[in-house]
């Protein structure tokens, strides 16, 4: 079996170790999730297109850590 499960799947907790319990997603909240990762790696695209500076750098990781608590409001 692949390490890798889609982030909407509802094997998504398979490799998991920190989550203990699951919730269903319903099909609205899987197309925010994947909407919200959409626009996160879209954005993030964006800025590592600038060059290399540790103001992007910043900015990189400000725009994943937007997403996983976006992703993790959505899962909750």
């Amino acid at each position: 079996m692949s390490d890798r499960v889609s982030s909407t799947s509802d094997d998504r907790t398979v490799n998991n170790v920190m989550r203990h319990e699951y919730r269903v997603l319903g099909d609205e909240e899987k197309a925010q999730m994947q909407a919200i990762k959409d626009a996160g790696a879209d954005f993030h695209r964006l800025i590592m297109g600038l060059g290399a500076s540790r103001e992007l750098s910043l900015a990189a990781t400000k725009i994943e850590e937007a997403v996983f608590w976006a992703v993790k409001h959505v899962t909750r």
